[in-house]
């Protein structure tokens, strides 16, 4: 049974399966950020994206690192859940409870974990660990904007 569990065929389809509910769970705090009266209000950066964008930009990621994490599921699956709890997690932080001071550090801590598991792949798979570039940056990128509506509100 215990070998069952660990199996190549288990621990992709969690992979897989964790990653669509982090974006299930995540999407369900941020669903309404367009129309949100406390996020409307903040002073935000320029280049924040029009709220469309993050609808284009997050399916894109989620596939690239379902097909990433799959090509190096042995080397990176359990950091790998922690890091997509993490990632669900800042939508509730920051949309939801609105607190961006403590949405920026778990950002921070997501991206810290990001750049290690970037390393695992480059040991073990070039491609996967070019697909989980994008959203190393993209969350680089979110951290920018985070930090910018913490010191400017």
């Amino acid at each position: 049974m215990v070998e069952y569990l660990n199996s190549c065929r288990v621990r992709r389809l969690t992979l897989i399966l964790a990653i669509i509910l982090a974006a299930v769970i995540g999407s369900m705090a941020s669903s309404s950020a367009a129309y949100d009266i406390w996020y409307l209000s903040l002073e935000k950066s320029v280049l924040n994206p029009p709220s469309y964008v993050f609808g284009i930009v997050w399916p894109i990621l989620y596939i690239l690192m379902m097909v990433s994490s799959y090509l190096t599921y042995k080397k990176v699956f359990s950091i790998f859940i922690a890091q997509l709890f993490f990632n669900a997690v800042w939508s509730w932080l920051f949309f939801r409870f609105q607190m961006p001071f403590v949405a920026l550090l778990d950002i921070y801590l997501l991206i810290a974990i990001n750049i290690y598991i970037l390393n695992l792949m480059y040991k073990e798979n070039k491609v996967a660990f070019f697909l989980f570039i994008p959203y190393v940056m993209w969350i680089s990128f979110a951290s920018y904007l985070n930090l910018f509506i913490v010191i400017n509100n």
